[in-house]
């Protein structure tokens, strides 16, 4: 059996892949090792042998699915060196991607992920939401000026910002209403104020 720490195969790899397909398009709450392993064209043995159970296959998926995640964070983040571009310019890119229909799958995976997780504290899900609102508030604080963004201030914006985004999200992937949500997101956008820092307020 592979042990921690040890070089993934080949063969791990692209039943990962092959998994992580069926995992978007089925989900991971009920997930059965039998019709995975027959859609990916292995055995619940060889999945078994590879990831260590079905909890380790579990954890697995959440981080390729994390792996996408940070793969859109980086493409979010300003470029050349350049920051403060401005946290509701930054908000109203993430929620273009966020509609985008090719996009849902993933973003239902990881919407299950993030509850799951809220309540299994202790299973694969472990971790997962807190990671992502980690990942979420970096790269929102990457769009405000370096003076602000590590002040108590700034910090509350972003949380506000991911606060809305994450809300409208759960509401769009509910009813499908991209027009209503997307105008709920534009409308706190534009009431967002501009932060003025203070001295000695950083975190």
């Amino acid at each position: 059996m592979p042990t921690p720490g040890s070089t993934p195969s080949a063969r791990r790899n692209e039943l990962l892949e092959r998994a992580y397909s069926y995992a978007l398009q089925h989900g991971l709450a009920d997930l059965s090792l039998r019709p995975l392993a027959a859609a990916t064209g292995s055995s619940p043995r060889v999945l078994l042998y590879l990831f260590g159970s079905k909890d380790g296959l579990v954890r697995a998926l959440l981080a390729r699915a994390r792996v996408d995640e940070l793969a859109l964070l980086d493409e979010l983040r300003p470029g050349d060196g350049r920051s403060g571009a401005g946290l509701d310019a930054m908000a109203a890119r993430v929620w273009e991607w966020l509609t985008a229909p090719s996009h849902r799958p993933l973003l239902t995976l990881w919407a299950e992920g993030y509850v799951r997780s809220l309540v299994d504290t202790d299973g694969p899900w472990a971790g997962f939401a807190r990671a992502t609102v980690d990942d979420w508030l970096g790269v929102l604080a990457t769009a405000q000026p370096s003076d602000q963004r590590t002040t108590p201030a700034g910090r509350a914006q972003c949380t506000l910002v991911l606060a809305v985004l994450r809300g409208a999200l759960l509401d769009l992937l509910a009813t499908g209403d991209v027009d209503r949500t997307t105008a709920a997101v534009h409308a706190q956008l534009a009431a967002l104020d501009p932060i003025t820092a203070k001295p000695g307020t950083s975190a």
